[in-house]
């Protein structure tokens, strides 16, 4: 296969000097700013896009995007690859039912819609439309985020995103009439909506941001208690008014019964103070259970004042404990489930409690009653994942949703008295999952530690070391990647590819020891790990650095940068997705300092700075290396990871990149980190991405299964 480069006027000039080719990018103007660390100065020469309001900025992801798209929209079997895929996702999609009121509640997708319809029936009525989020705006951009009933079902909460931001409305509804009741409440940003009984809700904001709403920094996390009937500036502040209570993440539980409300606070994405607030009893205190941030611990379920706490409290891969509201703290705690070899991911439901367990990275479920006796595994159809089983302490039926890479999701239905599960729905799509085969293998990383990876692909492909393969990862923030089923996946697999997991360090698979293992002065095990799972590909003739992709999003995304500034070699095409890629610069946007407990940050030691350094993507390109093909993706309203991250990237990968492999960032408007994005769009996105990789393979026409 020979690689045929797309050619237009303005984008290669052929030098017949040297005999090689320099891409014409879009001009990006120098503006250096010098940094002092620790007298090292460090230069940013593209710190003016990070200026998310300016015109300049505009204006620059305008050409860029017209440059990309010109690019992109050439590729010769874009529309088939783009035909095909809309063709694997058309088919019906629903998710479990739950019950609020006298309505079982769920959500459907005809096939092609771009957001899910909340649809309710009963007894007594059909099926009806509960709310359509497609309306919410003409170009499907505005997603429904979340749903919350009164105790009665009677009143519904829900929340709204704009264009894929994580800053949120809520809107209050008759759940009866569906008739809007309330004025919306505005400037709620990673907060869920905690109704106690009928009264009213918790949610958590920050105060709005005097500068960018996209990149401002929010680091004090509140928690307010709205009333039912009153304005939003009556809200009732709970927690976070004072430096004492200043967290960047501040969230509120309350018990089924409605009688005690659970306040988490923490620092970074790791380790949580907990407290608890009797409702019952106006103005009572804030009781302190976990006065530091040494571990995670939060509320599973409770009776009465006994409660049952999740916690990593001196047990690294999890337990379940009881306590009870006069000797909350944790020197009264007694092991309820106990700690075991493998993570403990629990649910709660039909009076029952549920322990899922991974077990070298598939789950296995086994049954607890209220007295702490194990009764037994439950059955699932094959290796995978479950996601579910939970309910109300009354509900007979718990459903859960089973999955793997090759398996699309089903939907089982488990009674709590006969112990059976049955199928109660399964898709009708055009996949045959018993076509494909999903192996897991064991590799060594560059240490020495045996680091997991599952294989999948259609059967009866030949190892000739020639296979198109994307090599998948993200390898943080105690993060598992379970095997799940992925249209897109399965759209690649289908053209003959091969999709590689491997579960790096600094993921969740094998517990808190794991997740530290890839953290701060750890990082640089997980860019190994990724290394490490190319070249067992490599040596198992799987695929070569000719037919590799690497790809990963957000903090994966820092995983595909930091892999191919430091080994440019390791793969033909580099796929980054709103990464975080400034790693001396993350800490200032939003609540990017969360992430220092995984990251560490510039500003807190020499030590530290010069090691985020030594990775940090940006810092790292280098003149004249000839870099994979590259396309950054990333969006225009992305205020998690902002996007100036990957503007800056890419602008010292065009300037840099030496050679014929090209450098494009593709930057979606009216869109965010990921979620909320419509189906046109991520099949737009994908069609995009698919048609890059294999163009830059070497193809000229898809592939197909050999």
């Amino acid at each position: 296969m020979k690689i045929k480069y797309i050619i237009w006027s303005f984008v290669l000039i052929f030098s017949c000097k040297n005999e090689s080719s320099i891409i014409d990018y879009p001009k990006t103007k120098k503006i250096p700013i010098i940094d002092n660390y620790y007298q090292t100065s460090v230069i940013d020469n593209y710190r003016w896009l990070e200026d998310d309001k300016s015109k300049e900025t505009n204006e620059w992801i305008k050409s860029q995007n017209e440059y990309t798209f010109n690019y992109l929209n050439n590729i010769p079997f874009k529309d088939e690859i783009k035909k095909k895929i809309k063709s694997l996702w058309n088919y019906e999609k629903i998710t479990s039912p739950f019950k609020e009121g006298e309505y079982d509640y769920y959500y459907k997708n005809d096939g092609l819609q771009n957001q899910y319809i909340l649809y309710r029936k009963s007894k007594s009525t059909e099926e009806e439309v509960f709310l359509n989020p497609n309306k919410f705006s003409e170009d499907g951009t505005t997603s429904l985020r979340g749903v919350s009933f009164s105790k009665n079902g009677k009143l519904c909460a829900y929340s709204i995103s704009e264009g894929g931001s994580d800053w949120r409305k809520i809107i209050i509804i008759d759940a009866l009439s569906k008739k809007i009741i309330e004025d919306t409440i505005r400037n709620v940003k990673f907060s869920g909506i905690q109704w106690k009984n009928n009264d009213g809700f918790f949610y958590s904001s920050y105060d709005k941001p005097k500068g960018s709403e996209l990149s401002e920094m929010t680091d004090q996390h509140k928690l307010y208690y709205h009333k039912i009937g009153t304005s939003q500036d009556e809200d009732l502040l709970i927690f976070g008014e004072n430096k004492d209570e200043k967290h960047r993440y501040v969230s509120g539980n309350v018990t089924d019964d409605g009688k005690y409300l659970f306040i988490s606070a923490s620092k970074s994405t790791s380790g949580n103070k907990l407290y608890v607030k009797n409702l019952d009893k106006e103005n009572s205190p804030k009781v302190n259970m976990i006065d530091n941030y040494d571990s995670d611990t939060y509320l599973l379920e409770n009776d009465d004042d006994e409660f049952y706490l999740v916690t990593n409290l001196n047990a690294p891969n999890k337990k379940v404990i009881k306590t009870n509201y006069k000797n909350p703290q944790s020197k009264y705690w007694k092991d309820f489930i106990p700690e075991t070899e493998n993570v403990l991911f629990p649910s709660s439901g039909g009076g029952y409690f549920f322990a899922k367990y991974m077990v070298n990275v598939v789950n296995k479920v086994f049954k607890y009653n209220k007295k702490g006796k194990n009764l037994g595994e439950i059955k699932l159809p094959s290796l995978g994942s479950v996601y579910g089983l939970s309910g109300e302490k009354e509900d007979l039926d718990l459903y859960y949703t089973f999955t793997n890479y090759h398996s699309p999701g089903v939907i089982y239905k488990y009674n709590v008295n006969s112990k059976k599960s049955e199928i109660y729905w399964e898709p009708e799509i055009d996949f045959k999952s018993s076509d494909y085969i999903s192996n897991q293998v064991f590799f060594e990383s560059s240490d020495g530690t045996k680091i997991p990876m599952i294989i999948t692909h259609k059967k009866g492909i030949k190892y000739d070391g020639k296979n198109p393969t994307i090599l998948y990862g993200y390898g943080g923030f105690n993060i598992s990647l379970n095997p799940s089923f992925s249209v897109l996946n399965a759209f690649w697999m289908d053209q003959g590819g091969v999709y590689a997991v491997p579960n790096l360090r600094g993921g969740g698979e094998f517990g808190k020891e794991w997740h530290l293992a890839g953290t701060k002065l750890n990082k640089q095990n997980v860019f190994d790990d990724f290394i490490s799972a190319a070249e067992y590909l490599f040596k198992q003739n799987i695929t070569n650095n000719n037919f590799l992709a690497i790809r990963g999003g957000s903090n994966g995304g820092l995983l595909v940068g930091a892999v191919m500034t430091q080994r440019p070699d390791i793969a033909k095409v580099a796929l980054p997705a709103v990464g975080v890629l400034d790693m001396l610069r993350y800490h200032k946007f939003t609540a990017g300092a969360g992430w220092s407990y995984d990251y560490g940050t510039s500003d807190e030691s020499e030590e530290m700075f010069k090691y985020l350094k030594s990775y940090s993507p940006l810092h790292n390109v280098k003149k004249d290396v000839n870099y994979p093909s590259t396309l950054i993706t990333t969006g225009d309203h992305d205020d998690r990871v902002v996007p100036a991250h990957s503007y800056k990237f890419a602008s010292e990968l065009q300037e840099k990149n030496k050679g014929l492999n090209p450098i494009f960032i593709r930057i979606e408007t009216k869109a965010g980190h990921g979620s909320g994005t419509p189906v046109s769009k991520i099949i737009d996105l994908y069609s995009d991405i698919f048609g890059f990789t294999f163009y830059n393979m070497g193809y000229n026409v898809l592939p197909k299964t050999k």
